[in-house]
């Protein structure tokens, strides 16, 4: 009878072991971050200028034929992404650094940004041309909005014919100036003009008035804020037969009316695989060809975003592959910092 009794106490001991030891895999299982690039489901937005381009481009079911914006990743209050396949599908972008933090962002993002995520994705269709516009830096959007200022990239993935891209002055004015000449309808005409193709790169710090002008396709890159002021917007009406609302005062502060004699990135050359095109305080964003089979390396401290710009990649990584198309868009976990991609096809990567 003692020997029976002293088997099972044996017996139990080693089941509580056992059940211990499956506690502890399956917390640290869910503590540790699979290492894999993550792809949220995109927010379409229909916008007034908006079009058609985006869903053919992203090769998406039709929604309307007003889809101006594809939100790709975002953080922004109401409009978090979210995870639409693997291991964590159905989980936000939110709930995903809330589990993972550093692992995700990088130990340089979390120190500055906390559990903020710090940048806004998108693709933008402009069917007709985008209001004059501008954003407040960090200090002034702290000040009026508590949020991130907006300094934003963008590189042209297809333009029509004469397309334009409006971004900088081209004439010399005072703030007072501005009011005057917003009053009697003729900003417009002091936005410098460029022309658009595939593959040119503008830098927009917050503080440069900008539009993008009708019959551009683009990928966006920008601080995580939805803040914008609006200066002109050609009389448009929406459907209620409203024009939209203007922030003449409130853009006046935060305009940089300085002239600059460089308002067009340089294109970076088409020899070159892994080209930076973009380096600033809030992002550093590079062009990487791929032609066979190619490696590449990030900063471990940040997150990387990859946006697939034209054709088709393979990313391979220690835990499997993954297809990136033109017009999709993934998150690398700063864990994931080295990678090999192999297809025929243009990235961008974003880092903080």
């Amino acid at each position: 009878m003692v020997r029976c009794r002293s088997c099972v106490a044996a017996t139990l001991k080693r089941l509580f072991k056992l059940l211990l030891s499956t506690v502890y895999q399956t917390l640290n299982n869910y503590n540790n971050m699979i290492l894999a690039p993550i792809s949220f489901a995109p927010y379409l937005k229909d916008v007034i200028w908006g079009g058609s381009k985006i869903c053919k481009y992203k090769q998406l079911p039709a929604s309307s034929d007003k889809v101006g914006e594809s939100w790709e990743i975002s953080a922004v209050p109401g409009h978090e992404s979210v995870v639409d396949a693997g291991e964590y599908k159905g989980m936000t972008l939110p709930e995903l650094i809330d589990r993972f933090g550093v692992q995700l962002l990088g130990s340089k993002v979390a120190e500055r940004y906390g559990k903020a995520f710090p940048l806004l994705i998108k693709i933008i269709d402009a069917n007709q041309n985008l209001s004059v516009q501008v954003h407040p830096d960090d200090e002034l959007a702290r000040k009026r909005h508590n949020s991130l200022g907006k300094t934003e990239m963008w590189y042209v993935i297809q333009s029509d014919k004469d397309a334009k891209i409006y971004a900088g002055l081209n004439t010399a004015m005072t703030p007072d100036d501005y009011v005057r000449r917003v009053a009697e309808g003729s900003f417009a005409e002091t936005l410098a003009v460029h022309d658009s193709h595939p593959g040119d790169v503008f830098f927009l710090p917050a503080g440069r008035v900008h539009a993008i002008g009708a019959g551009n396709l683009l990928a966006e890159i920008q601080e995580s804020s939805d803040v914008t002021y609006r200066i002109y917007d050609y009389d448009r009406r929406d459907a209620q037969g409203n024009t939209r609302e203007l922030h003449t005062e409130l853009a006046k502060d935060a305009i940089d009316f300085t002239l600059y004699d460089e308002l067009k990135s340089p294109r970076p050359a088409d020899s070159n695989p892994d080209a930076e095109i973009v380096k600033c305080d809030h992002f550093d964003v590079r062009r990487l060809l791929v032609n066979g089979e190619s490696e590449f390396k990030f900063n471990p401290d940040s997150f990387t975003v990859l946006i697939g710009i034209e054709g088709e990649a393979v990313l391979s990584y220690p835990a499997g592959e993954m297809v990136l198309k033109a017009g999709h868009t993934v998150l690398l976990p700063a864990e994931l910092s080295q990678i090999k991609v192999s297809g025929n096809a243009c990235l961008l990567s974003g880092q903080c």
